[in-house]
């Protein structure tokens, strides 16, 4: 993982990984972005899955596209795959906020 990329995992981090030819990453990140702003509590993470990334990706354990990982500090406690809708990704959100807090 790459100094900036440690920098900007401060906090608590949406992190959506997707492919730049993969349809439903294109249709998810601005509902994502949307949700991030709305909440105010959570930043927004892109991560392209390149072969820049390769490393990384097998580091995460990612295996398909798009997937979302919450993340907080760099430490991810929570991570779903595919296309959700944004009413499902807003309760999946809050949902496993609530379980870190707790």
């Amino acid at each position: 993982m790459t100094e900036e990329l440690k920098a900007k995992l401060q906090g608590l981090c949406v992190v959506e990984i997707s492919g730049e030819s993969c349809a439903n990453c294109l249709t998810l990140m601005p509902i994502l972005k949307d949700i991030c702003e709305a909440r105010g509590d959570v930043k927004l993470v892109h991560v392209e899955a390149d072969y820049s990334t390769m490393a990384l990706m097998e580091e995460w354990e990612i295996e398909k596209v798009p997937t979302i990982l919450l993340v907080e500090d760099g430490e991810i406690f929570a991570r779903c795959s595919g296309f959700q809708p944004e009413e499902i990704l807003e309760i999946w959100i809050d949902a496993k906020i609530a379980e870190r807090k707790s």
